[in-house]
C-alpha cells in the first residue's frame, strides 16, 4: 500500500514504539520544536515507547539522550540509535574484526567503531583496510584527503548516511553525503551506506526497543519517510523540518507517509483514512480531487485538506494522471 492509512484510535495508542528523528522533529539546532516536549511527555504517558532514530554519527548516544533531557524531552541513552551504530553494523558485516580503520567523523563513530573491535588509525600511511565516513563539523580538507589516499589504495569505503543538508537553527547546511561526495568524486568509489534510507538502521532501532507494532516519525520524505518504506514500517511525516506540503503531495511512491501531521501533536489524534466518493476524496469535512490536471482542495481542518490532497495527488499519479504542479493550490497548515 502507498497511501495515507487511518487510525480510530490515536497514534501513540495504535503503536507501541516511535522511532523518532531528531533535527527538524524533536529539535532544530540546540533549541527544541515548542511542541515537541510535551507531544511526546503525553505519548509516553499513553504507553508508547521511544526510539530517538538519527543520521548524525557524530555524537555519543549518552549526548544525545542528555541533549534531549535538557530540552525537557527525558531520554536514556538506550533509547537512541544513530547512524554511528548502524555504520559500526554494516563495517562488520564486510570487514573483518581487528582490522585497521581509517575513520572521518566526530566522537560518536570513534566510540561505534571501536566497540567492533577494529584498530582505528588517522592516515593513509598506516594501511586502512576500510575508510568510514560520518558528519562531524570538524571534519575539513586533510580528513577528506586522507580519506582519499585510503581508498585509491584500496581501503573499501562506508559511510554513516549520504543526507546532503541537514537542519540548524540558521537554516540548511552541508550533510555528511555533500562531504561524502567529495570524497566519491576525488576517487571515483561509491561507498555503501548504513544510515537512513537504507532499512537496516530502522530495523536495528526497532529491536533494539523490541517493538512489535512499531513506526517511524521523520520530517524528510528522502530519509526517513523513504527509509520507513524500505523497512515496510508505517511512517508519520510531520511538517516541522525539511519536507514541506508541496514536497508531500509530489512525493514518490517510495517516500509516501502513512499517516501526516502538523507535528508531534498529531500522535495524540486518531487519523481518518482518505475516502473516494464520487470522484472527490474525503478526509473529515475535507475534500481534495484532480480534474484535468489542476489539484483542487477545499472544506475541514488545514491537516485534513492536506491528507485530502495528499490521497487525490497520489491516486492520480498512479494511474497515470497529469498533475499540473505549477497550478498547486496553496495548503497552509494553519
Amino acid at each position: 500500500m502507498t497511501g495515507l492509512m487511518g487510525t480510530s484510535a490515536p497514534l501513540q495508542e495504535e503503536f507501541d514504539v516511535a522511532l523518532v528523528d531528531l533535527d527538524g522533529v524533536a529539535y532544530k539546532g540546540p533549541y527544541a520544536i515548542p511542541t515537541a516536549p510535551p507531544a511526546l511527555a503525553a505519548a509516553r504517558a499513553a504507553g508508547m515507547r521511544m526510539m530517538f532514530v538519527t543520521n548524525n554519527a557524530s555524537r555519543e548516544p549518552e549526548t544525545v539522550s542528555d541533549h534531549l533531557t535538557e530540552l525537557e524531552i527525558p531520554t536514556d541513552p538506550g533509547e537512541v540509535m544513530t547512524a554511528a551504530q548502524a555504520g559500526a553494523e554494516l563495517l562488520a558485516e564486510h570487514v573483518p574484526a581487528g582490522a585497521k580503520v581509517l575513520i572521518v567523523g566526530g566522537a560518536g563513530l570513534h566510540t561505534a567503531v571501536a566497540a567492533k573491535g577494529y584498530e582505528i588509525v588517522a592516515s593513509a600511511d598506516d594501511h586502512p583496510a576500510a575508510v568510514i565516513q560520518g558528519f562531524d563539523p570538524t571534519v575539513g580538507w586533510k580528513h577528506l584527503a586522507e580519506a582519499a589516499y585510503a581508498i585509491r589504495a584500496g581501503a573499501r569505503f562506508f559511510a554513516t548516511n549520504l543526507d546532503i543538508t541537514i537542519p540548524t537553527d540558521r537554516g540548511m547546511a552541508p550533510g555528511n553525503g555533500t562531504l561524502v561526495g567529495v570524497v566519491q568524486a576525488a576517487t571515483g568509489v561509491t561507498p555503501l551506506a548504513a544510515g537512513k534510507p537504507e532499512p537496516e538502521m530502522f530495523r536495528l532501532a526497532a529491536r533494539k526497543a523490541g517493538a512489535e507494532r512499531p513506526m517511524m516519525i521523520g520530517d524528510r520524505l528522502d530519509t526517513d519517510l523513504q527509509g520507513a518504506r524500505a523497512a515496510h514500517m508505517p511512517g508519520l511525516l510531520v511538517f516541522t523540518g525539511v519536507s514541506t506540503v508541496k514536497d508531500a503531495i509530489l512525493a514518490r511512491p517510495e517516500e509516501r507517509p502513512a499517516f501526516l501531521g502538523t507535528d508531534l501533536g498529531c500522535l495524540a489524534e486518531p487519523h481518518p483514512e482518505p475516502q473516494l466518493v464520487h470522484h472527490w476524496w474525503h478526509v473529515g469535512e475535507a475534500r481534495a480531487r484532480v480534474t484535468e490536471g489542476r489539484l483542487v482542495a477545499d472544506g475541514g481542518r488545514p491537516i485534513d485538506r492536506i491528507r485530502a490532497a495528499c490521497a487525490a495527488a497520489w491516486a492520480a499519479a498512479d494511474a497515470g494522471e497529469r498533475l499540473e504542479v505549477e497550478t498547486l493550490p496553496r495548503l497552509p497548515l494553519a
